[in-house]
């Protein structure tokens, strides 16, 4: 009888830590986490999403993300001009380490971080034809007459510098010389030849 006792207690010594150590594994396996979720809204509604040069949806959109930090968001719709912004998701203070551990493997609860990013279209400029005829027809007279227009601004110090004699054209071999030998390049500029 007493053996029986014997065993039973040392059964029930030994389920207590089984118990808990099955609890912990399944706190651990089960474990909280933290879900990040972002949400692309414009005014008006309807436009394209590419976030990091990737196509979200439609706006209103959402999109998870598993890391914090700078993210390119591109928002465009026809007759508006295109927005890109570049938008910083910043960690809450139970995303920074060590806590991070803390959240994400051992809490039991699920934590949800939704972030929101409302982006206003603007209307496109429409360029009546007229004036853009005019436009072309002002540059192709300046371009003709050697003007250098605000457009084709040269770069500091551009003025001065020696204008570059136009490359020769290339031949095919078999072309130019008696013979069908090629054309000879031109030598490179500052390299005499035969040295």
């Amino acid at each position: 009888m007493t053996h029986d006792r014997q065993d039973q207690a040392a059964r029930r010594r030994l389920v207590r830590p089984a118990l808990i150590v099955c609890l912990a594994a399944a706190c651990l396996l089960n474990g909280g986490c933290v879900r990040r979720r972002m949400t692309i809204r414009s005014f008006p509604p309807g436009a394209q999403v590419f976030v990091d040069d990737q196509e979200i949806g439609t706006t209103p959109c959402s999109a998870s993300f598993v890391y914090y930090g700078t993210r390119k968001l591109t928002v465009l719709k026809d007759g508006y001009k295109t927005e890109t912004a570049w938008q910083t998701f910043k960690p809450p203070w139970y995303q920074i380490p060590p806590l991070d551990f803390v959240t994400e493997n051992l809490l039991i609860t699920e934590i949800r971080d939704e972030r929101f990013v409302d982006v206003q279209l603007q209307p496109e400029e429409i360029v009546p034809e007229q004036t853009l005829l005019d436009r072309a027809r002002a540059l192709r007279g300046s371009s003709q007459a050697g003007a250098i227009t605000p457009l084709l601004a040269l770069p500091p110090g551009g003025a001065n510098m020696p204008l570059r004699e136009p490359d020769p054209p290339l031949s095919l071999p078999g072309e130019g010389l008696e013979g069908g030998e090629p054309l000879p390049y031109p030598p490179l500029p500052g390299i005499i030849p035969g040295q």
